[in-house]
Parts: C-alpha cells; structure tokens; sequence
C-alpha cells in the first residue's frame, strides 16, 4: 500500500486543476445596487474543461484500482450492519491466540453474589413497565421460565438484561439476553469478533465472541461477559438482540427464534 499511496500522491503533483472562481467579486457585484439589469456571460474555456474531465478521469482509475486491492476493498466494502451494530468481520477465522484478553468476571462456576453486584437489579414485570419495548421471553427449551434476574441499565437508552442460571448447577450461567434500543451506546462501542454470518427468522445474523460493557453498583464500567462462550446477535423491531450462551449456535438460533411475548 505505501508503494501505491506513492504512485498516488506523485499522479496528483502532475494534476492540473481549473483556476479558482472570483466568488468574492461575484458576491460583491450582486451586493450593489445595479442601476439596471444586465445578464453577464463568460465564454466557457475548452481548455480547461478538457484538464476538468482529464482529473476526474484519473481520479475515477485511482479508485477503481483502489478496489481492485483486496485488502483496500475489504476495508471499504465489507462490513455487517446488524441492528445498530457495524462489525468488520475479521479476514481469518478467530483462534485462542489471536483472542483479546478479556476480563471475564463472570463465568461457569462463578459465585451468586456477583450478580448482586450488578447495577439495575429489577424484576420483569418492573422491567416491562420502564421500557418502552417488548420484552420477550424463550419458549424454548419448554422448560426454561422466566429468567433468573432481571436488570434495566441505562446506555443512552434503557437496556435490558435477562440471566438465566442453569438449573442443573445454579451457580453457572446457562444463557442471558440483551434488548438494546436504537441510539444505545451499549453495543456500538464494542467490536466482537465474527465467527460466521447466519440468520435469525430470515433477517441476517451473526454468531461472535467478545465483551460488552456492563455496569455495577459501585458505578464501575467493565467490558467483560457473563458466559464463557459465544454470542449470537439480530435485529427486530428496531431493537438489537444479543444472545450469550456455551450452547452450539443451533441450539442458539432456536432460542432466538422462541422468543414470545410472556403470557399475561
């Protein structure tokens, strides 16, 4: 790329450009008073409408020869826009090494007091009469329920969080849900890493891995998660889904797809 910024920059020296319009001038013969009307022409210069298509010409070769760089039209083109999500999908598959260090508070066998720790502690019914969205639960598995605890955080928006713990190991998370609303910072300011591109109930999706940021009592800010696993992300009804689980990602995407409003 530096050989090609080079070439570049050196094209653009030799570039003419049209000369600069008196604008000043222009604007000070309106501004006065005309004693009458007069229509002012200028003849149009050839010459300098052939160097005017002469640059725009080479700038449109420099760009199409942009594109023509793999890595250049990777940077431009392709990126996942997924709610209010835009992630740049990683160019190789992510392994353990190539893993940011993340400081994971929670994880399987973690302590229950930590989630008393978390900042927005609620229950759902308080939960649903804040937001001004649905919240929706998993049919499935059909034996489920209703998750373990609820939390409402503010993120330049009211998100909400739903764990569930499983029922198996209490002390273990199984999976948590987050309902993040447009305008949210919560998930804008983080960058997870793509595994691969799926879809949810036919709108597109991602299973990724990675921290997002969550609030505690004592005021504290952490990226961090709650599950050592992986993270399934969609878009519906303007809100963007974010599904953390070990589970396998069809084992994930059939929980995103159960999600129903809770029975009254």
């Amino acid at each position: 790329m530096n050989e090609f910024e080079k070439q570049i920059a050196n094209i653009a020296k030799g570039m003419g450009y049209p000369p600069t319009p008196d604008i000043a001038g222009f604007v000070s013969t309106r501004l006065r008073p005309a004693r009458s009307p007069r229509l002012i022409s200028r003849p149009f210069d050839s010459a300098q409408g052939k160097l005017l298509a002469w640059s725009l010409t080479i700038v449109l070769i420099l760009l199409f020869s942009l594109l023509l760089i793999p890595p250049a039209r990777a940077a431009i083109l392709e990126f996942i826009q997924i709610g209010i999500v835009r992630i740049f999908p990683q160019t190789s598959e992510p392994t353990a090494e190539a893993m940011p260090q993340i400081p994971v508070t929670a994880t399987p066998g973690s302590s229950l007091p930590f989630f008393e720790t978390i900042a927005g502690k609620t229950t759902l019914e308080a939960a649903q009469e804040r937001v001004n969205y649905a919240i929706l639960l998993p049919t499935y598995p059909s034996d489920l329920g209703e998750p373990d605890y609820v939390y409402i955080q503010n993120a330049e928006g009211d998100m909400t969080i739903l764990v569930w713990l499983d029922p198996q190991d209490p002390e273990n998370v199984l999976l948590s849900l987050h309902f993040i609303p447009k305008g949210s910072w919560a998930i804008t300011k983080t960058s997870p890493t793509v595994i691969e591109e799926t879809s949810v109930n036919g709108q597109r999706a991602v299973w990724a891995v990675g921290p997002y940021p969550l609030q505690f009592s004592n005021g504290d800010l952490e990226f961090t998660r709650l599950i050592d696993g992986n993270v399934l992300i969609w878009e519906g009804d303007d809100i963007t889904y974010r599904l953390e689980t070990d589970l396998s990602i069809e084992e994930a995407i059939k929980i995103a797809e159960s999600l129903k409003t809770p029975k009254e």
